[in-house]
């Protein structure tokens, strides 16, 4: 455990990088660094189409911040994370990596994220506030949580917050990474970091997002209908506006009108959560919205897939909760979280492997650490009578 944290370099006057010419400049003087420590901010609480709005990096000597709106191409900097001989070191880099490739088409070959390190070592906090803070001492300032980054001039103390994402990231970085040779577990991390390379942007929707609505289930086929209608309204003026969603309007008073759609403006003005510039800007978008689902013939009203369910199977119930005592006792005595050792998705493909099967490979998701680490005992377990 660490007694007391390790001083960090302090963070000096922050440069914001706002022109093609810095920007090379920029990049040249990161180019011989054999490490980059790298952070985006991006504006989902805020606008509709989620983007790379802001880019903080970090060598052990220089920070910066880069505004990419400001620069006609990023190509150097993709060629950075490309590569090989320069390790990149994000916190949470799955949400980057995947806006990164989505909007530029950038890779990264060599990763370090210090929040899997985080969670392979079992901390209390895996967050990057809560690290930095038992480590090196430095508390963030969190009124820029979520902040507009797509907001153009960024003040100080924004630019301020944003290159404290990654200017401290070099130094935890190697704390974590030595405790997790000292604990065995670097070639965990190292695996982990392998498959993060791999990750790209899905656009696959499995189902209607409107169909996952919280209460969405029990709803009737007029009922559905309403709220497809207005959810898909929402979405054509959150993108027209390119405002979030849910500032046009929340989930809630939507799925209110489709169990008790108003008909007038009146009778609109009392739904819980369509408050007074809603109702005067969009009142009668809104209205048209409902008279358009109740106008809907009865034989095309929407109908919810109810998922094939199956059978009930006592003895893989029982094998799955001997699975789940075994991964218990041995998260534990190794000291991580039940869910990083061995997520319940795994212990549910073991539970429905063929008796006499040896070979954990084709377990999907599972880590080739976690079948060295706990293989044997979980097959014993599925095993037993």
């Amino acid at each position: 455990m660490t007694s007391s944290p390790a001083p960090a370099r302090p963070l000096g006057p922050v440069q914001l990088v706002e022109s093609d010419a810095g920007l090379q400049t920029l990049l040249s003087r990161l180019h011989g660094s054999p490490l980059l420590a790298v952070d985006t901010e991006a504006a989902s609480f805020h606008r509709y189409v989620d983007r790379v709005y802001l880019l903080q990096l970090s060598s052990r000597d220089v920070t910066a911040v880069v505004d990419p709106l400001a620069a006609s191409s990023l190509a150097g900097f993709g060629e950075l994370l490309a590569d090989p001989s320069i390790e990149v070191v994000f916190h949470d880099a799955d949400y980057d990596l995947r806006l990164l490739e989505r909007e530029f088409g950038f890779r990264a070959t060599h990763l370090f994220d210090t929040r899997v390190a985080a969670q392979l070592l079992n901390e209390p906090g895996i967050g990057l506030a809560a690290l930095l803070v038992k480590y090196l001492g430095v508390t963030l300032d969190k009124r820029y949580q979520r902040a507009d980054w797509s907001a153009r001039p960024l003040t100080e103390p924004m630019l301020r917050y944003a290159a404290s994402d990654t200017h401290y990231l070099p130094e935890l970085r190697d704390i974590l990474r030595g405790r997790l040779e000292e604990m065995g577990r670097l070639s965990w991390a190292e695996e982990e970091f392998e498959l993060l390379e791999k990750v790209e942007w899905s656009t696959a929707e499995p189902e209607a997002p409107w169909l996952r609505m919280k209460g969405a289930k029990a709803l009737r086929p007029r009922q559905l209908a309403i709220l497809r209608e207005l959810y898909q309204w929402r979405d054509a003026t959150a993108r027209r506006l390119d405002r979030a969603a849910f500032r046009i309007i929340n989930n809630e008073p939507m799925m209110a009108m489709a169990v008790d759609p108003p008909a007038t403006l009146a009778e609109l003005a009392q739904v819980r959560g369509v408050g007074r510039d809603l109702f005067e800007r969009r009142g009668t978008e809104l209205l048209a919205a409902l008279e358009r689902a109740r106008a809907i013939p009865d034989a095309d009203l929407p109908q919810r897939l109810r998922p094939t369910r199956r059978a009930p199977d006592p003895a893989y119930e029982e094998r799955l909760e001997r699975l789940k005592s075994v991964r218990n006792a041995e998260a534990a005595r190794i000291g991580l979280a039940p869910g990083v050792l061995a997520p319940n998705g795994i212990l549910e493909g073991i539970a429905r492997l063929e008796p006499g099967t040896t070979d954990l490979s084709g377990i999907e998701g599972m880590r080739r650490w976690q079948r060295e680490l706990v293989g044997e005992k979980l097959l014993a377990a599925a095993k037993s009578p």
